[in-house]
């Protein structure tokens, strides 16, 4: 883990990383947030588990400029090997494993995607929403448009796969001071 990092104790919680996550330096992650392991949090990515959990599955990235936040009474749970893709905010909500949200998407409280999801870029997932396991989901109010061939699920692993990659080259960047 990068040690520079910006990971921040709230009243009694405080956030739990394994050892092999990424979190890029002005990443910020608050309370009672855990990182799984070869999880990764890029940067200006905001995590604040401040009134409940938020739980980050094994191999799962968290992209630029993501913000993960909580309701009363409701965490937020990313399964693993998830891409959560830059700009989307996960709220108070449970994404199952293998899914891949995309830029600026928005998932609402209480919502509930089944493992193996593509929600599409800048769609609105509302609050409750249940979308079943290998959907495509598009819109705002995002709607499930067909299921996933098995072609478009294996790139939801190689999505992940690659990340976990990728955040490792930045886990070994040096900063430049000129």
């Amino acid at each position: 883990m990068n040690i520079s990092a910006r990971l921040e104790k709230f009243l009694s919680a405080k956030p739990q990383v394994e050892a092999a996550a990424f979190v890029a330096r002005n990443a910020t992650i608050i309370g009672d947030v855990r990182l799984g392991l070869d999880s990764s949090v890029f940067y200006g990515a905001v995590l604040r588990g401040d009134i409940e959990t938020i739980r980050i599955g094994e191999g799962t990235n968290i992209q630029d400029g993501c913000i993960l936040h909580l309701a009363d009474d409701l965490g937020a749970t990313v399964g693993a090997y998830c891409t959560i893709g830059h700009a989307a905010i996960i709220h108070a909500c449970t994404v199952g494993d293998l899914c891949l949200v995309g830029m600026k998407a928005v998932i609402l409280d209480e919502a509930v995607i089944g493992d193996e999801c593509l929600i599409g870029a800048g769609s609105l997932v509302t609050s409750r929403s249940k979308i079943p396991p290998r959907s495509l989901v598009m819109g705002s109010p995002a709607k499930v448009v067909r299921q996933l061939t098995a072609a478009e699920i294996l790139s939801l692993r190689a999505s992940a796969e690659k990340y976990i990659a990728v955040a490792h080259a930045h886990a070994a960047l040096q900063v430049f001071t000129g």
